[in-house]
């Protein structure tokens, strides 16, 4: 049962890499005219790695833009802080304690180490699911599972050169104008989305303005639609 559990587990890490190396290198996708980075609409997500809600919405909700062609139109930003406090000689606390603190600092190394999202998503995506699973323990593991070295990562975490980060990503998340109120905090375009954030799509959709067609977006416009048809049907009544 144990052998089995870990083939289907490797198998749906595998599929997923699989998914964004063809979503990436497909002739369609090469062949097709792409957003210029100017037309991109960029999307930050301020977050804590033991945070059951981040979780969710990483392994859920996030992960969505890897389908069709939503990924091509976005500039994506993970910002692994949340509710964590600086305390005296630049040290800090999180919410959820020091194994928090640990797996930020590890998920910041592979933004760092790996800047290319299709490399370093993969990973943060694969400790998020074990942490929606109550396994966080077994974070490691994630390197076999994704056919990743380690390395990089426990060299950034143990020079302190992790902690750096964290400290930049605390900036980045203490100068949010309007300040972050919980996470996961969802900003698009410059603008928060407070706790309508898992409907993050739709805002990306209204704040591009490229002339590429996305069957994303036309599919958020089909279910918009239907929703306010539903909902004067239901005002009728």
């Amino acid at each position: 049962m144990a052998s089995a559990l870990q083939y289907m587990t490797f198998s749906l890490f595998s599929y997923f890499i699989l998914f964004i190396s063809v979503a990436a290198s497909s002739p369609s996708s090469a062949l097709r005219t792409l957003p210029s980075d100017s037309e991109k609409v960029s999307v930050a997500l301020y977050y804590e790695s033991l945070c059951p809600y981040s979780a969710n919405f990483i392994i859920n909700y996030l992960v969505k833009v890897f389908e069709d062609d939503l990924i091509s139109i976005i500039d994506l930003k993970l910002v692994p802080w949340g509710n964590a406090k600086i305390r005296g000689n630049n040290s800090f606390d999180c919410q959820h304690g020091p194994s928090e603190c640990l797996l930020n600092t590890i998920e910041a190394c592979a933004i760092n180490v790996w800047p290319d999202l299709n490399k370093h998503f993969p990973l943060i995506y694969c400790i998020e699911t074990l942490v929606y699973k109550h396994k966080y323990l077994q974070w490691e593991t994630c390197f076999d599972k994704l056919r990743l070295d380690p390395e990089p990562i426990a060299e950034c975490y143990s020079s302190g050169y992790g902690e750096k980060l964290e400290l930049e990503y605390a900036a980045e998340t203490s100068a949010l104008q309007p300040p972050h109120e919980y996470v996961p905090w969802v900003v698009v375009d410059g603008q928060p989305l407070y706790e309508d954030y898992e409907n993050f799509i739709s805002y990306i959709c209204k704040a591009y303005k490229g002339s590429v067609a996305l069957s994303a977006c036309s599919e958020v416009s089909l279910n918009s639609i239907l929703k306010d048809v539903k909902a004067s049907s239901q005002a009728s009544e």
